[in-house]
C-alpha cells in the first residue's frame, strides 16, 4: 500500500510537472505571436501614416504653384499626377467663379477652408475609394484615392493572401478590408484574440487602423508540448524505475536482517528445547550410575573396576550435562533482550503492520491477496521494534500460506488494531481452511507443526517474544471460516 501510494504520487507529481511545462510553452507560443501580431500591426500602420501625409503634401504642393492661365488644349499639370502615383484616380479641379459638379465636393471645401486643411468629401469607404478636397486661391483641388492602391504591398510585412491577420480601415461606422485575414478563426470561439486600434497620422484622413487576429488551439505548438510531455514521461518512468529498485532492495536488506534475527532466536529456541529435552535423560543416567556405583560398592573385591567405570561414566554425565548447560547459556536470549521491564521502546502497532506489508507484498500480490488493514487510531505499546516485526511478519506468512488451500477468490486478509482495556491488540484474520480442532491446544508447542515439513518453532518462538515483553499471543478459528491470531502488548504509560 505504502509502494502503491508512492506511485500515485509519482504519476501525480509527473502530470502536474507536464501540464505546467505545456501550459508554459503554450503561453511562451501566444506571447511570441503576440510580439510578431504587434510588431506587424505597428509597420502596417506607419506604412498607411505616410501615404496619407504624402496625400496632404500633394494637395499643398498644387494649392501652392497655381497654374497660369492655359493655353487652347493644353493638359493641366495636375492630371500628370495619376500617371506618377496610381492610386490617385483622379484629380479635380474648381477655378474662381466656379462650381464643383457635386454638392459633397461644395460642402468639403467649406469644412477645408474653416479648418485650413483638407477634408473628406462624401466618405464610402465600402466603395473601396475615398476623395479628399483643400480649399484653396485661386483654385481648390479634389482627390479620388483608391483605398487598396494607396498601400505598399512591397513593403508591407504579411503576405496578404495567407496572413491571418485581418487589417481594415475604418471611420464613422464605416469600414473597408485592405487584408481579410482569416475570417473562419475570427468568427470563432476560444483561442486568444490579439488586436490593434491606431488613428492615422494625418488629420484631414481620420481613419483607424485596426488589426486582428485570432490564436486559435491549432495554432498552440502541439508537437512541442507533446514533446515535452513525452520527455518528462520518460523522465518519470526513469525515476519510477529507480524508486523500485530501491524498494526492492530496501526490502530485501529488512527481510534479511529479520530473517537473521529470526534465525539467532530460532537457533536459541531449539537450543533451549534440546537442553530441556536432554536434560531429563542425563540427569536419569546420573542417578542410575551414582545407584549402580552404591550397589557395586558391596560386591566383591573384583568388583571395583566396574565401580571405577561406573564413576567414570557419572562423571561423563555431569560434563554432558555441563556441555548442554553452556550450550543453553551461550544461545538463550538475554533476559535484558527479552524483558519489558528493560524496553524502553514504544512501538505503534498501525506502522509494525504497515512496514510488514511493505516487506511482504512481493508476496500477497503473487497470491492474489488484498490486505484490509482496520486501524482507526494509532496504538503506542512498549515493546521491542525488531520483536514485534518479527511475530507480525511470521503471522503474515503464517496466514498467506495457509490461505494456498483455498481458492484465489476466496482469499482474504484482515488486520486490525485496537485496544483491549490497558493492552493494545493486534490480530491478523485469514480466509484459510482453519485449525484443526485436535491442534489447536498444541499450537504453540516446540516443534509441533500442521505443515509439512515445518519445524514447529516460529509460533511458539513468536509466543517467548511476546510474554517476554509482557503480553500475549492467542489463537482462535473464526466461526465463518479462517483462523485468527491475536498479539496483545502492554500499552505505552504515554498513550491515552
Amino acid at each position: 500500500m505504502r509502494n502503491t501510494r508512492s506511485g500515485l504520487w509519482w504519476w501525480v507529481g509527473g502530470t502536474v510537472v507536464s501540464l505546467a511545462g505545456a501550459v508554459l510553452l503554450a503561453r511562451q507560443s501566444i506571447d511570441e505571436q503576440r510580439a510578431l501580431f504587434e510588431t506587424d500591426a505597428r509597420i502596417v500602420h506607419r506604412l498607411l501614416s505616410q501615404q496619407v501625409v504624402q496625400h496632404d503634401a500633394i494637395l499643398d504642393t498644387l494649392a501652392l504653384l497655381q497654374p497660369g492661365p492655359e493655353s487652347a488644349g493644353a493638359t493641366p499639370p495636375e492630371q500628370r499626377l495619376p500617371a506618377l502615383y496610381p492610386h490617385i484616380l483622379s484629380v479635380q479641379r474648381r477655378d474662381r467663379g466656379t462650381a464643383w459638379p457635386e454638392a459633397a465636393l461644395t460642402d468639403a471645401e467649406a469644412r477645408s477652408r474653416k479648418s485650413r486643411r483638407a477634408a473628406l468629401a462624401g466618405l464610402d469607404l465600402a466603395s473601396g475609394r475615398y476623395r479628399l478636397v483643400l480649399a484653396a486661391e485661386p483654385a481648390s483641388y479634389a482627390l479620388t484615392i483608391d483605398l487598396k492602391g494607396m498601400v505598399p504591398w512591397s513593403e508591407w510585412p504579411m503576405k496578404p493572401d495567407t496572413s491571418p491577420v485581418q487589417v481594415r480601415l475604418e471611420h464613422e461606422g464605416q469600414q473597408f478590408d485592405l487584408q481579410a485575414g482569416d475570417a473562419s478563426a475570427l468568427a470563432a470561439a476560444g483561442g486568444s484574440m490579439f488586436e490593434f486600434h491606431k488613428h492615422l497620422a494625418a488629420a484631414s484622413q481620420p481613419f483607424d487602423v485596426v488589426a486582428r487576429q485570432r490564436m486559435g488551439w491549432s495554432r498552440l505548438p502541439w508537437g512541442l508540448m507533446l514533446g515535452w510531455s513525452a520527455a518528462v514521461a520518460g523522465v518519470l518512468a526513469l525515476l519510477a524505475q529507480w524508486q523500485r529498485q530501491r524498494t526492492a532492495r530496501r526490502r530485501a536488506e529488512e527481510l534479511l536482517r529479520l530473517g537473521q534475527v529470526a534465525r539467532l532466536n530460532t537457533l536459541g529456541e531449539l537450543a533451549a528445547g534440546m537442553a530441556h529435552e536432554l536434560n531429563q535423560p542425563l540427569t536419569a543416567v546420573l542417578a542410575n550410575t551414582q545407584a549402580a556405583q552404591r550397589l557395586l560398592a558391596d560386591n566383591p573385591p573384583e568388583l571395583d573396576t566396574a565401580r571405577q567405570a561406573m564413576a567414570q561414566a557419572a562423571a561423563q554425565a555431569r560434563r554432558a550435562a555441563d556441555v548442554v548447560g553452556r550450550l543453553r547459556t551461550a544461545v538463550e536470549r538475554p533476559k535484558h533482550q527479552s524483558g519489558v521491564e528493560a524496553t524502553d521502546g514504544v512501538v505503534d502497532l498501525a506502522e509494525a503492520l504497515g512496514r510488514a506489508l511493505h516487506l511482504l507484498e512481493p508476496e500477497y500480490r503473487r497470491r492474489g491477496v488484498t490486505p484490509t488493514l482496520q486501524a482507526p487510531e494509532a496504538v503506542l505499546v512498549t515493546a521491542d521494534p525488531v520483536a514485534v516485526d518479527q511475530i507480525v511478519h511470521n503471522l503474515l506468512m503464517n496466514a498467506l500460506q495457509a490461505m494456498e488451500a483455498v481458492e484465489p477468490p476466496q482469499r482474504a486478509l484482515t488486520l486490525s488494531v485496537g485496544t483491549t482495556g490497558g493492552d493494545g491488540e493486534l490480530s491478523v484474520a485469514d480466509r484459510g481452511p482453519g485449525i484443526a480442532p485436535e491442534a489447536l491446544p498444541r499450537l504453540f508447542e516446540p516443534f509441533f507443526s500442521t505443515r509439512e515439513g515445518g519445524l514447529g518453532l516460529g509460533l511458539p518462538l513468536c509466543e517467548t517474544l511476546a510474554q517476554g515483553m509482557g503480553g500475549s499471543l492467542s489463537a482462535a478459528n473464526r466461526p465463518d471460516g479462517g483462523a485468527v491470531f491475536t498479539l496483545r502488548l502492554p500499552r505505552s504509560k504515554g498513550a491515552t
